[in-house]
């Protein structure tokens, strides 16, 4: 009886909450591009190498709409759903042999963060699960197996809110790894080089609610 009353209690109070939330919709795009990690200088060396390199296997872009649910407490629940696309060169070391990993997928962020001054900005985390949308990429005489369609990564980041304009920034990183196989479809090798990565994002976007 007690856990009934509990459970009743709970789902009381989170009914409560949700009837004084407020729900956003928008719709955001974000550039991206590879980077160890969220330091200024790895986005200072990332921003060169991309103007340098004009953006060649460095920049990739995604779009897509998100839901932003306001609680009174300051507290926010963003779900996002965007589709995701980049290259990143990868060389295998034991051949020295160098090939282009297309990355098509639908991304689906989770994320829970804190609204400071008002609503104006906002700081959130949470988990990223990402879904292979292409699986037969060829590159030279190099032909895509994949074997891994799902993998997991998580976010972090803030974001500025003016009128109906959203400026964000965020880290990407992975908590499990692409896996893919690419084979030599030459009648003469048996080579296969064998993927095993997910690359960590640096992404600067905007967005638009409605």
């Amino acid at each position: 009886m007690k856990q009934i009353k509990k459970i009743l209690s709970t789902l009381f109070v989170t009914a409560s909450l949700l009837s004084f939330s407020q729900i956003t919709f928008g719709v955001k795009a974000n550039m991206l591009y590879q980077a160890d990690k969220p330091t200024w200088e790895n986005i200072k060396n990332g921003t060169t190498t991309v103007y340098q390199d004009k953006g060649k296997n460095n920049v990739g872009y995604n779009a897509g709409i998100a839901l932003k649910i306001n609680t009174p407490l300051g507290i926010f629940i963003q779900p996002e759903l965007y589709y995701t696309t980049f290259s990143n060169e990868f060389t295998d070391v034991a051949t020295n042999t160098t090939i282009e990993v297309k990355n098509n997928r639908a991304d689906l962020p989770v994320l829970v963060g804190y609204n400071l001054l008002g609503k104006t900005l906002g700081i959130y985390a949470g988990p990223v699960a990402s879904y292979k949308l292409s699986t037969d990429n060829q590159y030279n005489d190099f032909k895509e197996n994949a074997t891994k369609e799902f993998t997991l990564g998580y976010q972090f980041g803030a974001q500025v809110t003016i009128s109906k304009l959203v400026v964000s920034a965020r880290y990407e990183g992975a908590f499990s790894n692409d896996q893919r196989e690419f084979i030599n479809t030459n009648v003469s090798s048996n080579e296969v080089i064998r993927y095993d990565n997910r690359p960590s994002l640096l992404m600067f976007g905007l967005g638009l609610n409605f």
